[in-house]
C-alpha cells in the first residue's frame, strides 16, 4: 500500500486481520508466488494478475466455506426437529388421521352465495 493512503476496505471483524494475513500467505505459497513476496511481505514487485489470484483464491475458498458452514447448520436443524419429532410422537398416541380424508369417501360443501 502505498504511504499516505487509506485504508478503504477494513474489514467487517477486526480480529479476523492477523488470520487473513496468514491465509492470504498460506495461498501465495500454494500458487508458488516467488519467496521473495512471502517472506518480506512486499507485494509491489508483482504483476496485478499473480496479486488477483491470491485474492480470488481466498474468496473462493471464503465462500466454499460459508456454504459448507450453511449446509452443516442447516442438517443439523433438520436433524434436531426429525428427533424432536419422533420423541413427541413417542410420547403421544399414534398419528390420527383427521379432516378431510379420514373416513370420508368424498367432500362435500356447501356452496355460498357471493
Amino acid at each position: 500500500m502505498a504511504r499516505g493512503s487509506r485504508r478503504r476496505n477494513r474489514p467487517v471483524v477486526p480480529e479476523a486481520l492477523a488470520a487473513l494475513d496468514r491465509f492470504k500467505y498460506e495461498i501465495a505459497n500454494e500458487l508458488n508466488l516467488p519467496s521473495n513476496v512471502i517472506n518480506t511481505g512486499y507485494w509491489g514487485n508483482l504483476p496485478s494478475a499473480q496479486c488477483g489470484a491470491v485474492g480470488g483464491q481466498m474468496v473462493r475458498r471464503m465462500i466454499e466455506a460459508a456454504q459448507r458452514s450453511l449446509i452443516e447448520g442447516t442438517m443439523a436443524g433438520v436433524k434436531a426437529g426429525f428427533q424432536a419429532g419422533l420423541t413427541q410422537q413417542s410420547g403421544t398416541q399414534p398419528f390420527a388421521q383427521t379432516g378431510y380424508g379420514a373416513g370420508q369417501t368424498s367432500y362435500k360443501q356447501p356452496i355460498q352465495p357471493v
